[in-house]
């Protein structure tokens, strides 16, 4: 597909009381306790959990072998009994699954994907090859505190009500807010992750709003990737850019001049001549939320909302 508005959004049921989900690690290790009190934290939502055979394995910064890794996240996909698949955390390393997923596994038995950061190339990949869209997110005992980031993923997971976002003026990025309006489906995540999609994993950007966030990048970083994707042509037709949490990406000791993340966006990003919303709670902050990617959105940079369908129906 050449238009991401060619492509048919998939949204997979909903979690319902006594649904199982299945916790997998296509990234880094996570800590044994933080997949404890997941399994906890689930199990107390009325669901049932289960931890895949690889997921707590080390193998340098990865969690397992990339076969091992896959193959959790595969069975996952493909095990009728699973409903959704939860993701223990992000790191390093999914990108080389990307290509190797049971795609027809998900065809036939769509499944909500949660995850967010590294799992952003997971997410681009299953919505390229079958537009099944997923949660960037995660439960909150699981990357943040705070019970509205929890609630808003209990509510992303188990309704099929619309999903609003509301840029926060005291947030760095929303300096970078413009003005308009624009609707298209929301594709993206991790700038990181997308950036590393590009050419093989990234589907077409052209008709969808541009959802971006980072951690610990430098500027040099930011702009290398954002320059990379506008060249190649990867972000022409892009509707909108939604902006949410640049971490940890300032200057260095190295970087000359007075710029910060801000100034690097700033240019990178209104050059594309759409509206841009930032100030999104949407990262690796507290308090961030879980959003749905690859369903329909609605960006109102006015009136500093972004509104996004369901991941789930």
């Amino acid at each position: 597909m050449d238009d991401a508005r060619q492509v048919t959004v998939v949204r997979p049921p909903r979690l319902r009381p006594g649904d199982l989900v299945r916790l997998v690690s296509p990234a880094s290790t996570p800590p044994r306790e933080g997949v404890e009190a997941l399994v906890r934290f689930l199990e107390e939502q009325g669901l049932r959990a289960s931890v895949g055979r690889h997921a707590l394995d080390e193998h340098g910064f990865l969690a397992g072998t990339d076969d091992d890794r896959l193959a959790d996240l595969n069975a996952a996909l493909a095990d009728p009994a699973v409903r959704a698949v939860v993701a223990t955390r992000g790191g390093k390393g999914a990108y080389r699954l990307a290509d190797r997923l049971d795609v027809a596994a998900v065809r036939r038995d769509p499944k909500l994907l949660v995850g967010f950061s590294e799992i952003t190339v997971l997410h681009l990949a299953l919505w390229r090859a079958t537009g099944v869209a997923g949660l960037h997110g995660a439960p909150a005992v699981a990357a943040w505190d705070g019970a509205t980031a929890e609630r808003a993923f209990l509510d992303a997971v188990r309704t099929d009500a619309d999903v609003v976002l509301a840029s926060s003026p005291d947030a760095p990025t929303a300096a970078l807010t413009t003005t308009g309006r624009a609707t298209g489906v929301l594709l993206g995540g991790n700038q990181d992750l997308v950036a590393t999609a590009a050419g093989w994993a990234l589907p077409s950007l052209r008709g969808a709003i541009l959802l971006l966030e980072a951690v610990g990048l430098g500027l040099g970083q930011v702009d290398r990737q954002l320059t990379m994707l506008t060249r190649s042509g990867r972000l022409d037709g892009v509707v909108g850019v939604a902006v949410g949490q640049y971490t940890r990406c300032d200057p260095t000791p190295g970087d000359a001049g007075s710029w910060t993340v801000l100034d690097v966006l700033r240019e990178r990003l209104h050059g594309l001549g759409v509206p841009v919303l930032g100030g999104l709670p949407v990262g690796h902050e507290e308090g961030a939320r879980a959003v749905p990617v690859g369903t329909a959105a609605t960006l109102d940079a006015d009136a500093g909302t972004l509104t996004v369908t369901a991941a789930v129906s």
